[in-house]
């Protein structure tokens, strides 16, 4: 979903609550990458490391995480169960976790620069078009910035982003698991062979897809 704030509007994905795997055997193929779940080999951080300059960022670090490995050719897959999870400071927690310092405590104290990081960290992954590229920082945009495997449109269109009028097509959880792993099934029948000189992941040359809310103004 989209939000805003002082940062202007940017995409944000919701957390998923622990329920059983669609699938057995095999961790399944999701669109999205977490931050507070990712294990990979140790090339991902690589070509994908994170962008030195984007402070002030929380928000949308894990959209230009996830859109920019998707360029490159990584494909993200939650696991068939958990083997790890953190409390944030609710409840019980909360008069001890939330002693600790927090970024966004300086904002003050940098005033404006988090916003200028957003232009950037949208610019790169294409999902600010109104703004005109030369607005925003382009320093080392080669290291930090996309593939040529795939493009972020071709996941726009995919699961149903449109970044013009700032909207997402809903439920697409319908798509993503729907009891069997409908994206999954789908989708990995077009994995590339090991070594294939065009790339890594799946193939989307041969993905046409495009997801459209199933249930539209339905919660």
């Amino acid at each position: 979903f989209y939000e805003g704030g002082a940062q202007g509007m940017h995409l944000r994905h919701g957390s998923q609550p622990e329920r059983f795997p669609s699938l057995h055997g095999t961790p399944q193929l999701q669109p999205w990458w977490a931050a507070g779940y990712s294990f990979s080999r140790g090339h991902f951080i690589v070509n994908v490391p994170y962008d030195q300059y984007q402070p002030m960022i929380f928000q949308g670090e894990e959209m230009s995480i996830g859109i920019r490995g998707f360029s490159i050719g990584y494909d993200f897959y939650a696991p068939e169960r958990s083997v790890c999870f953190h409390h944030y400071n609710v409840g019980k927690n909360k008069n001890v976790r939330n002693k600790v310092h927090h970024f966004w405590e300086n904002d003050r104290k940098y005033s404006g620069t988090g916003k200028k990081a957003m232009q950037r960290l949208l610019g790169i992954v294409h999902m600010n078009p109104e703004i005109e590229p030369s607005k925003w920082d382009h320093t080392e945009e080669d290291r930090y910035g996309l593939g040529g495997v795939r493009t972020p449109e071709k996941f726009y269109a995919t699961i149903g982003i449109d970044v013009k009028e700032k909207s997402v097509q809903g439920h697409l959880c319908s798509f993503v698991d729907n009891g069997d792993g409908k994206m999954h099934k789908m989708f990995t029948k077009f994995l590339r062979t090991d070594g294939d000189y065009e790339g890594m992941g799946i193939d989307y040359t041969h993905i046409n897809y495009q997801f459209v809310d199933p249930r539209p103004g339905q919660e």
